[in-house]
Order: structure tokens, then sequence, then C-alpha cells
């Protein structure tokens, strides 16, 4: 079995402008820089021929190049009850149709629909009880981050394998978009 999502991978200088902020916050686990991405479709266990017809699909996919923009921070859950911390991305109707492209190819490959709403992030933290009043303090501090624009040319399929340290993201097939050229009309 294999455990896979699809997602975008980030480009060093993003990387570290994000690793910067990720300290000083009791209860937080912080994502590895190598880990962090943008999940655009988590698709969880199968098998290889499930996993093969899925790469097969999302290689259908046709999609623009486009930029993104980094902003904010905020939680999964609310006070002592979230569970995470993420650095938002930025409104992005290429993002979205993307997204929906991904899902129309998972979904077309035999696997359930995802049944939650797309909600672009990047995670920055696990979080364990935490401190309510030290994690909004964490968050206004960092609230005025900001990064990009930055190009997006492709997605992956990753692979997420069991590793001593947590998981390992290993990139199983890479995605190229169709580049766009300001100026000109690209029909996808």
């Amino acid at each position: 079995m294999l455990r896979l999502f699809v997602g975008l991978a980030l480009p060093d200088g993003v990387i570290a402008r994000l690793t910067v902020m990720c300290a000083g916050l009791p209860g937080a686990r912080w994502v590895e820089p190598q880990k962090m991405h943008i999940t655009l479709r988590f698709i969880g266990e199968v098998d290889e021929g499930d996993a093969e017809e899925v790469d097969a699909r999302l290689a259908g996919v046709v999609a623009g190049s486009f930029s993104l923009e980094l902003g904010g921070l905020g939680t999964f859950g609310a006070g002592a009850k979230a569970r995470a911390l993420w650095a938002g991305v930025g409104t992005s109707q290429p993002l979205c149709h993307l997204q929906a492209k991904v899902e129309s190819a998972v979904v077309r490959a035999g696997l359930p629909p995802e049944g939650r709403k797309f909600t672009p992030h990047i995670t920055l933290a696990r979080l364990t009880r935490p401190q309510p009043a030290r994690l909004q303090a964490f968050i206004e501090a960092n609230n005025l981050f900001q990064a990009g624009p930055f190009s997006v040319d492709q997605f992956s399929l990753f692979e997420s394998r069991p590793g001593n340290g947590g998981p390992v993201y290993i990139p199983l097939s890479d995605h190229k978009l169709i580049i766009t050229v300001p100026g000109t009309k690209n029909i996808i």
C-alpha cells in the first residue's frame, strides 16, 4: 500500500522565509522545511494499481502556470483546541481551477471524492494543547507575514512513507503546467 497526496512544492526562498517564523511557540511540533508544501488533494492509502491509475489521470490534467502569494497565519481549530498552525495562501482562481482538475482526475481514477472544502495553506506546526494566549500572541506577532509572488509551473504526486522522525515525502511524478505568456490568450 502507498500513502499518497498531490501537492505543490515551494521555492527555497519561500521555505526560508517560512522557516524563520518556526520557533518560540510552546506545544508546537514544527514542520521540517523540506516537508513544507501546499496540498491539492490528500489521497491516502491505495494499492499500486490505484496509484498508477491516479498518476495516469493526473498526467491528463491540463492547466496553465500561475503565480501565488502567501500571507497571514491561522489555525485549524481555535484556542486550546487548535490542532495546526498554518500560513495562508492568497486567493487564486488558477489555484482553485488546478485543484478542481486534480480532484476530478482522482475521482476518475476510481477513488471517492474529497469530503472537505479546499482550503489552501502551508502547515507550519502541529499543535498539542496550545496555550491560547501564547498562540494568539504568536499569530499577532507574525500575521503580517507575506511571501511571493512565486511561479507555479508544476504539481506533483507524492508518497508519504513512515520514518524515524515522522513521514518522509517522496515525489513520485511531476506534472508540468502550460507556461502562460502575459498578454496572450491561452485556452485551457
